[in-house]
């Protein structure tokens, strides 16, 4: 990894390197820069060197230490990555991240003390052990991963908001990657430790990066900007999420925009000119934001914002937009969309369907544009986009189709998937399940999806002590719904054969503590 020397990596990691010196004799020396008194030559060149070593990974599983690695021993729910730290260097990691001072025991095995022993190892009758102590090896992650980034020199795009995250995240990928190699957040990996991560697979030939920033409290994004320094951010909305932490929008709003404070100088803005709160954003440190997002002259554009609906494009804001209008749908083949830019517009086919979709579509012509990509490379880059597990993937089976779009819900992702669902012309069925962290309004919340699902499904399927609530609202906003409540996963999958007809549409989603991955597996295997 260039440049990313242990010397370097424990300055930026506020922490101090050792190197620790096993003696095949059964003692041990420990020594740091600064201060190697009564160190010989060997030891000294040996400090040094390894000083100047460069890792080649980085990784938190111990199991996953190769030559080279650099491991970071975290102290977890289930287990303390300090146990494992002797492991590490009979796999060939090259030093570890330790939030304490480590032993003679903690730095070898017993099958590399007997190989020390019986010369085997090393010809000078020593094991070194560099290590590098740190206050909290998960902070010293993140600053190591701004290091990174800092000499490998790429721009950064930094992607946040309640709701679409990963999908708009995937669209600016897909663009990006027509012109430039392009390193994308894979996974669930957007928080504090699976950021640092995936900027560690970075290499010399990636040109750009493509960041995925979720956030649950107040601080969460701030530590994330901190380490990705973002070059551009992009924001989808600002929606009923993590209420439970941030109260309501007006905090949701605060603690996403703490994004604005790392943007680099001469950096970008773009957020999404559909949402109410994020419309009041006029500039950030000397930036005028860019603005995308669907033409109010479209149906279903109040989908877009958790809060009151906002004209788009407005007059103050022309040059300053990118807008998609003249929405033609296909049905689970997607829309075909004009985008108007302010360089232009042009004709494109978004590849997923709902309204939600066509935005991140205008987010990802927004990014395009920023980094000098022609309508043809934003066209297919949009066009060719790849949908992935839980995020509204379609998939066919002789008996029915399923929606999985169960990795997570919020209220409005809910509405957005049953908008979708009730422009199907089958049977639609919708299986949905408790959303968390919706704070004192939580019931209100549930209820106000189960009135709107009334309105989108001919069968509903609702799972989870919250859940029950969604049901209630449904039958109370149309009694002769078809709806059943199930308490648990276990319960619904026992009953499930009784539950839908041949060529039924369904949609499952829910948050993903419920475990819905489980309903798409048995509904799509059993049915195939």
């Amino acid at each position: 990894m260039k440049g990313m020397t242990l010397g370097k990596i424990a300055e930026a990691a506020g922490g101090t390197l050792y190197l620790s010196v096993l003696k095949e004799d059964g003692r041990s020396d420990v020594y740091e820069a600064g201060s190697l008194e009564g160190a010989d030559g060997a030891v000294r060149s040996a400090f040094y060197a390894f000083q100047d070593r460069e890792i080649q990974s980085v990784t938190t599983d111990s199991r996953k230490a190769e030559e080279g690695s650099l491991f970071a021993a975290i102290v977890g729910a289930r287990a303390d990555g300090h146990r494992f730290i002797a492991s590490v260097y009979d796999r060939g990691a090259l030093c570890v991240f330790s939030e304490r001072e480590l032993a003679r025991e903690d730095l070898c095995s017993p099958e590399a003390l007997s190989c020390l022993k019986s010369g085997g190892e090393e010809s000078s009758g020593m094991l070194f052990r560099p290590w590098i102590l740190v206050r909290d090896s998960q902070t010293a992650l993140g600053a190591a991963a701004a290091l990174y980034l800092d000499i490998l020199g790429i721009p950064v795009v930094g992607v946040t908001g309640s709701v679409g995250k990963t999908s708009t995240k995937e669209m600016i990928a897909s663009v990006l990657s027509r012109k430039m190699r392009t390193l994308k957040t894979e996974g669930n990996f957007n928080n504090d430790l699976g950021l640092p991560l995936t900027i560690f697979r970075l290499t010399e030939e990636d040109e750009i990066a493509v960041l995925e920033m979720g956030i649950s409290h107040f601080g969460d994004m701030d530590r994330l900007a901190r380490i990705a320094r973002p070059d551009t951010a992009v924001i989808t909305n600002i929606g009923t999420c993590h209420l439970e932490y941030l109260k309501d929008r007006d905090g949701v709003l605060r603690a996403k925009t703490e994004i604005f404070g790392y943007v680099r100088e001469k950096g970008h803005i773009l957020l999404n000119g559909n949402d109410d709160k994020l419309r009041t954003v006029r500039e950030v440190n000397g930036l005028r934001p860019l603005f995308f997002g669907v033409s109010s002259e479209e149906e279903g554009t109040e989908e877009l914002s958790a809060g009151s609906r906002v004209n788009y494009p407005p007059e103050e804001l022309r040059g300053r937009c990118v807008c998609a209008g003249d929405i033609r749908p296909l049905g689970f083949d997607g829309s075909l969309c004009r985008m108007d830019t302010p360089q232009g517009s042009f004709e494109v086919k978004v590849p997923v369907p709902g309204i939600h979709n066509i935005s991140n579509a205008a987010a990802a012509t927004a990014v395009g544009l920023t980094y000098g990509l022609t309508f043809d490379q934003i066209r297919e880059g949009i066009a060719s986009m790849q949908t992935i597990s839980g995020r509204f993937r379609i998939l066919h089976t002789p008996a029915m189709t399923v929606i999985d779009d169960c990795y997570n819900a919020n209220p409005v992702s809910m509405k957005s998937s049953l908008k979708v669902l009730s422009a199907c012309d089958t049977r639609r069925v919708a299986i949905l399940g408790d959303m968390g962290e919706l704070g004192t309004d939580e019931i209100q919340l549930h209820r106000q999806v189960g009135a709107y699902a009334a309105r989108c499904a001919d069968r509903l399927i609702v799972i989870g002590t919250l859940g029950k609530h969604i049901c209630e609202a449904a039958l109370e906003a149309d009694p002769g719904l078809e709806a059943v409540w199930y308490a648990t996963v276990d319960d619904f999958l026992a009953k499930r054969e009784s539950e839908f007809h041949e060529g039924d549409t369904v949609l499952v989603k829910a948050s993903h503590f419920m475990n819905f991955p489980r309903i798409v597996e048995a509904l799509t295997e059993e049915k195939a």
